[in-house]
């Protein structure tokens, strides 16, 4: 069998910077959990910063502080693909949240300082394939380790579900479906 090259994961654009402690039931309120994901996804920071959604744009990013998505399993990372959010930076995530995002196929990167690197509104560029960072309004620059390259194939194919897709392990046919904010959210389940 021959091995597949890696695809490229990068993501850029605008953005949008947070605090410490961010609890995955702040991020996604109780109210919001009976909702459509396109309408549940507008409550997003509801209860951090009431009417950021009406503000973010798609290709937007998020970054944040240490233990970003503490709490319950909410799956949280698939309202920000709804969004239309480009990806997730944080100085430290919490491991189950960090899996759902890889698992919903939204790109996230762990750096260190990130909140001291970046000034809301700022444009950043992010690469998790090689593993580098930029921050393209004030010039600085760096590295992190790069994500293992199961981890990027999964995020790359827009999360597990379609992933089993490319591989054949679920009809090819339901790829575009799998894709789809619905069935990142009903199969968060632990992010394992």
């Amino acid at each position: 069998m021959t091995p597949t090259a890696i695809k490229p994961v990068t993501f850029s654009g605008r953005v949008w910077v947070f605090g410490d402690d961010l609890n995955t039931d702040a991020m996604y309120p109780a109210f919001a959990m009976k909702m459509e994901p396109a309408e549940a996804a507008r409550h997003i920071f509801y209860e951090v910063r009431a009417g950021w959604t009406d503000a973010v744009q798609r290709g937007d990013v998020v970054v944040a502080g240490r233990n970003f998505g503490v709490g319950s399993s909410r799956p949280v990372a698939a309202l920000f693909t709804e969004l239309g959010v480009a990806g997730l930076v944080a100085e430290e995530f919490n491991s189950l949240f960090f899996r759902n995002a890889v698992n919903a196929g939204l790109p996230a990167m762990t750096l260190p300082g990130a909140t001291r690197l970046f000034t809301e509104g700022d444009t950043g560029t992010f690469d998790l394939t090689e593993g580098t960072w930029r921050n393209d309004s004030t010039g600085a620059a760096g590295h992190v380790t790069a994500l293992p390259g199961l981890l990027l194939d999964i995020i790359s194919s827009g999360g597990v579900m379609p992933r089993l897709a490319e591989q054949g392990y679920l009809p090819g046919e339901l790829a575009g479906l799998l894709r789809s904010s619905t069935v990142a959210m009903r199969s968060a389940g632990s992010g394992a």
